[in-house]
């Protein structure tokens, strides 16, 4: 196994905002060790990602988007620290692409966090009865079943969905990168959205 794989770059670049490259040669710099790695990124001073998520975000948009049919469309809330940050091209630019994200991708929920329990549940039941049916070996049937409800939260959970213009980058890379350029904390607060003939 490669000592920077992809999951691990990924987590990394989740952790700290960091960009990829640069994700890749800090973990082949620590042998693998992701968290030996987001302290060097810290020292490093490339990243202050962590420390910022925890800031208070009162400041932002709610950007929107209706599709040219006119059946779909979406409102989202983008926050960020300041109403200086605000008002900048990036931030802008980011509220408008995650609104045209949800709209193409359909996310339930801002974070796997955000999925209500009995939705999981009822998806774990699923997968473990598809596993069982397909005659898999019982001490393989929980590993399994993890990696399809891990797959399920990269379609519904907004953050973790691979964002459509560029199917390489997640929503929350996405999102970190313009917090990282801003020095601010960017979240999601919340969306709405609306496909005509749907609940």
């Amino acid at each position: 196994m490669p000592v920077a794989n992809t999951k691990h770059i990924q987590e990394l670049r989740r952790r700290t905002g960091a960009g990829m490259l640069h994700c890749k040669t800090t973990l082949e710099a620590t042998n693998g060790d992701v968290e030996q790695a987001v302290e060097r990124l810290r020292l490093q001073g490339v990243t202050k990602a962590e420390t910022r998520t925890a800031r208070r975000t009162s400041e932002g948009l709610i950007a929107s988007y209706i599709h040219h049919n006119g059946k779909i469309g979406v409102l989202v809330e983008v926050n960020c620290e300041t109403d200086f940050v605000a008002r900048t091209d990036d931030f802008a630019i980011l509220a408008q692409q995650l609104a045209e994200h949800i709209a193409a991708a359909a996310p339930i929920a801002v974070t796997r966090d955000a999925i209500p329990a009995d939705v999981i549940e009822a998806k774990l039941a699923a997968f473990e009865g598809e596993v069982r049916m397909a005659g898999k070996p019982e001490d393989l049937v929980g590993r399994i079943v993890a990696g399809k409800l891990e797959a399920y939260f990269e379609v519904v959970a907004l953050l973790d969905q691979k964002w459509v213009r560029e199917p390489k980058i997640r929503v929350a890379d996405l999102i970190n990168e313009v917090g990282a350029k801003t020095g601010e904390n960017v979240q999601v607060r919340r969306f709405a959205r609306f496909h005509m003939g749907l609940a």
